[in-house]
């Protein structure tokens, strides 16, 4: 989570006025958002200020027709937010995006208050979903969505829902360690299928892309 109250963005982008554009809704933002890296080229976020920007913004597309997904990857195997921000509204580039770890999937279309919450989202590592990503969720009828007991449900809704493990447990009837266990199980599940969850945040991101949860629930 981030310790400061300016939020520092990274722009990875080959439209000069999609950047200009960027820089004025960052610069408008209250608090405001700061723009420490811009540009074509992915060294931005690698070398000086840029390596240390709270969230990457990254074009997906950069002047190819073919989607930088081993990009992708390497900035969210170093840990990276990356937020794709892209003029395609494929479902399953999205959906392939989130596989990979992208923190969300925005289309150019959806203008600034996405793009502003989704930044504010991705510094606090709390889930964000904006239309055309949940619409993306929705239709997502691929095969490697992990098999959920009812049980395992259950707690992993009601953990979704409340401040600790031990709330879960008095609600549900059963100890702390029982609520573990079954979480344990889930990331474990989502672990087989290539689909690893390793934080609270990442798992609800995992619930939602498969229809366990409505975002409107939490």
């Amino acid at each position: 989570m981030v310790e400061h109250n300016l939020v520092t963005v990274a722009v990875i982008d080959d439209h000069p006025a999609v950047i200009a554009g960027v820089r004025a809704w960052c610069a408008s933002a209250r608090p405001e958002i700061e723009i420490v890296a811009a540009g074509f080229d992915l060294g931005a976020v690698w070398t000086g200020i840029g390596r240390s920007a709270d969230v990457v913004i990254f074009d997906l597309q950069l002047d190819s027709s073919t989607p930088a997904y081993g990009e992708l990857k390497r900035l969210v195997d170093d840990g990276r937010q990356v937020i794709i921000y892209t003029m395609r509204d494929d479902p399953d580039v999205a959906l392939q995006c989130l596989d990979i770890g992208a923190f969300t999937y925005l289309t150019k279309a959806e203008g600034e208050e996405h793009l502003v919450g989704a930044i504010r989202a991705a510094a606090e590592h709390v889930p964000y979903t904006p239309p055309s990503l949940s619409g993306a969720f929705w239709t997502d009828t691929r095969s490697h969505r992990p098999r959920l007991s009812a049980r395992e449900l259950d707690v992993l809704v009601e953990w979704f829902q409340s401040e600790s493990k031990e709330m879960v447990a008095r609600r549900l009837g059963i100890s702390t360690r029982t609520v573990s266990t079954y979480i344990d199980r889930v990331r474990i599940k989502y672990a087989n299928v290539g689909r690893p969850a390793s934080t609270k945040a990442s798992l609800v991101a995992r619930a939602i892309q498969d229809g366990l949860i409505r975002l409107e629930d939490l």
